[in-house]
C-alpha cells in the first residue's frame, strides 16, 4: 500500500464511525502527521470522543482518556512516584499522559496547574516526575475538547497553552440525513466497537516522517509569514499569530499537502489550513467582539488581502 493510501484508508476507517464528518477526520490526521495536537471545541453530544477513540483505532495505538475535572491533580495526569519498601527505592506509576493518543476530556474544566501538567507534555513530548524527565514514547497525539457554551466553573486556557494546539477545529450538528444513517448504524451496536486497525504504529511513525520531506518552496514561506504578519498588524487584534503559529501552519500545510499526494505545499494548502492553525491564536480588541467580529472572518479577510504566490512549484 502506498503512504498516501494508507493515510485516506485512515481516513476512510475514521468515517465508518464519524457519519459526515470527512473534513474533521482529514484535519484531525493532518495534526497527527505534522505531529502536532488538536483542540476540538463543540457542543455536547456531537462526536468529540468518538472522533478520538475512531482515530486511536484506526492506527492501533494506545488510547486513554482524562475527564478533567476541578479537583483533578497534576498526579493525575503524569502519573507519581511510588515508594517500594521491598526495593527500598521509589518507583513510577505512569499516569495517563504515557499513552501514544490522549483524550483530555473538558480541558477548561480542571486548575491551571493541571492544565500545564498536560501541556508541558504536550510542548516537550517528556514529563518531569521529582526531578528527573522522562519522555513520552512515539507517536505522541494530545486531542483536548471543551465545551464554549457553559463557562461557569472553568478555567479558560491562557493565550500561551493555546498557542500549544497545531489546530482548533469545531464539531458541528450532522444534517437530517446523516443523523438519521447515525441512528441507522447505533441501532444494533456501537460501530466504535467493531473498528479494527489499518496501519501500525511503526507505519504512522514512517509517514511522519515522510510529510517532513515534502517540500515548501521559499515563496509559500514568505507567503505564510506575510499572512501571520498581517494577524499582528490588524486593526481588530490585539494579540495576532505567533512564530510558532507559523511553523504550525507550514507542517500543517505539508501534512495537507501529503495527504492529497503531493510532494510539495501549494498556496491553496496554506488558505484551506490557515483559520484552523491561527484563529485560536488572536485576542480579538473589544471593538471586534462588539461589532460581532470573529477571529475565523479576520483571517479570512486577510487571505482576501494577500497576494498569493503565483510560482508553481514542480518537483523534477
Amino acid at each position: 500500500m502506498l503512504q498516501q493510501e494508507k493515510v485516506k484508508a485512515i481516513v476512510d476507517n475514521i468515517e465508518k464511525v464519524m457519519i459526515g464528518k470527512r473534513n474533521i477526520a482529514e484535519l484531525s490526521v493532518i495534526s497527527l502527521l505534522a505531529q502536532g495536537h488538536v483542540l476540538l471545541e463543540d457542543v455536547p453530544g456531537v462526536g468529540k470522543t468518538m472522533m478520538v477513540r475512531a482515530l486511536a483505532k484506526s492506527v492501533g495505538a494506545q488510547f486513554k482518556r482524562i475527564q478533567f475535572t476541578p479537583d483533578l491533580l497534576p498526579s493525575d495526569v503524569i502519573g507519581v512516584s511510588i515508594y517500594n519498601p521491598r526495593e527500598l527505592e521509589f518507583e513510577y506509576r505512569p499516569g495517563p499522559i504515557m499513552a501514544n493518543i490522549v483524550l483530555a476530556d473538558e480541558i477548561n474544566r480542571t486548575s491551571p496547574k493541571t492544565q500545564s501538567a498536560l501541556l508541558e507534555g504536550m510542548e516537550e513530548s517528556s514529563v518531569t516526575i521529582d526531578g528527573k524527565t522522562l519522555n513520552i514514547q512515539k507517536p505522541f497525539f494530545v486531542m483536548a475538547t471543551q465545551n464554549p457554551i457553559e463557562y461557569e466553573g472553568t478555567y479558560p486556557l491562557p493565550e500561551a497553552q493555546l498557542d500549544r494546539f497545531l489546530m482548533k477545529i469545531k464539531m458541528g450538528y450532522p444534517s437530517h440525513v446523516e443523523e438519521i444513517e447515525v441512528l441507522r448504524r447505533a441501532e444494533k451496536s456501537a460501530p466504535i466497537e467493531t473498528l479494527s486497525a489499518v496501519i501500525t504504529l511503526e507505519e504512522l511513525i514512517q509517514l511522519q516522517q515522510s510529510v517532513k520531506e515534502v517540500t515548501v518552496d521559499e515563496t509559500i514561506k514568505s507567503y505564510i509569514v506575510d499572512l501571520a504578519s498581517r494577524t499582528r498588524k490588524d486593526p481588530y487584534v490585539y494579540l495576532g499569530a505567533s512564530p510558532r503559529g507559523s511553523i504550525a501552519l507550514m507542517r500543517a500545510s505539508q501534512a495537507h499537502a501529503f495527504l492529497k499526494g503531493r510532494d510539495y505545499v501549494t498556496p491553496d494548502d496554506v488558505q484551506y489550513l490557515a483559520p484552523f492553525v491561527f484563529s485560536h491564536r488572536m485576542i480579538l480588541r473589544s471593538e471586534a467582539k462588539y461589532e460581532g467580529i470573529t477571529a475565523e472572518e479576520i483571517v479570512e479577510r486577510i487571505l482576501a488581502k494577500t497576494n498569493v504566490p503565483i510560482k508553481r512549484l514542480v518537483k523534477q
